[in-house]
């Protein structure tokens, strides 16, 4: 029987990937969870899959020939668990720990996000409370997103307000407490899901490619009834923008087309056209700031401008 089943979906992460397995394998080992560790590869054009095969033998590896995207390589990951609607339920682990490449993890953090999943049967999601590289606080959990945000992103907004509820942040006083508190979704980063959740809300919805997919999963979780936890004591390192960095332009087009979806998704109509008009204001006042020699990023924000129109 296993408890816990870690995936890690990685795309050219050759310079952390190392010291993530590292740290998550030396944590698994000190947790007293039955447990294993898959990795994804998405068609990396580094050392990625070949650190992994010689380095970490442990790791059940599934190298893809393509990127096939984050939400895509988790559910593939899924399957070969045994989420594909075929298995008992007794033969799946208890819960999954989806875990991002560019991340850390702190001594304790599998066993503390595995006790508060299991602590209540409603609880079906939790995420860990992350840190910058240099030790730094990082939000690590938010608000489903709504105008506010948006409208915090593009314009002048006081920083007490940008770091507050008003732009979709819990109070950096309940990350300090012991206690888990309760969220709408955790970051993509730190993902630990209850089986029944997995069976019944199907995994990634694979129409967001890269971005807001742990959002979409999140709201549907939330939709089911089931309660998510940010928890603190458990504790992981996230250097962040490993992949997204890689590609700016594109990156930023990817991500506006999945937020797009999201706003589609889930607002009602009249907040899907006030979201699309906030964003075109937005992308227009970036392309009056934008270097002029900046071409690339220029047309970036002119084809979010145009998915916006859509």
């Amino acid at each position: 029987m296993i408890d816990l089943a870690v995936v890690v979906v990685t795309w050219n992460n050759a310079d952390v990937i190392a010291e993530a397995l590292e740290s998550l394998l030396d944590d698994l080992q000190c947790s007293g969870l039955h447990n294993e560790v898959w990795l994804v590869d998405s068609a990396s054009a580094d050392a990625t899959v070949a650190i992994v095969r010689e380095r970490f033998a442990s790791v059940k590896l599934i190298a893809c020939e393509r990127n096939i995207g984050f939400g895509a390589g988790n559910n593939l990951a899924l399957r070969a668990i045994g989420f594909d609607g075929e298995d008992e339920a007794a033969a799946l682990p208890a819960a999954v720990y989806l875990l991002n490449p560019d991340t850390v993890t702190q001594p304790g953090a599998c066993r503390s996000l595995f006790d508060a999943l299991m602590a209540r049967a409603d609880v079906g999601l939790a995420g860990a409370r992350l840190t910058f590289g240099d030790g730094s606080f990082q939000h690590s959990a938010f608000r489903f997103p709504g105008l506010r945000q948006i409208w915090s992103e593009f314009f002048p907004t006081p920083g007490r307000m940008a770091e507050g509820a008003f732009n979709g942040r819990y109070s950096r006083a309940q990350y300090d407490l012991a206690q888990p508190f309760e969220v709408d979704f955790t970051l993509g980063a730190t993902m630990m899901l209850r089986r029944e959740v997995i069976q019944q809300t199907h995994g990634f919805n694979t129409d967001f490619f890269l971005y807001c997919e742990e959002i979409d999963w999140a709201w549907r979780i939330r939709r089911a009834g089931w309660r998510v936890l940010c928890v603190p004591l458990a504790r992981v390192t996230h250097l962040g923008g490993g992949s997204t960095s890689q590609a700016r332009p594109r990156s930023l087009i990817d991500l506006w087309k999945s937020r797009l979806l999201l706003y589609d998704t889930y607002y009602p109509r009249w907040k899907r056209a006030a979201a699309r008009r906030l964003v075109i204001a937005g992308m227009r006042r970036k392309l009056r700031a934008l270097d002029k020699a900046d071409t690339e990023m220029k047309r970036a924000y002119r084809a979010v401008i145009e998915m916006a129109r859509l």
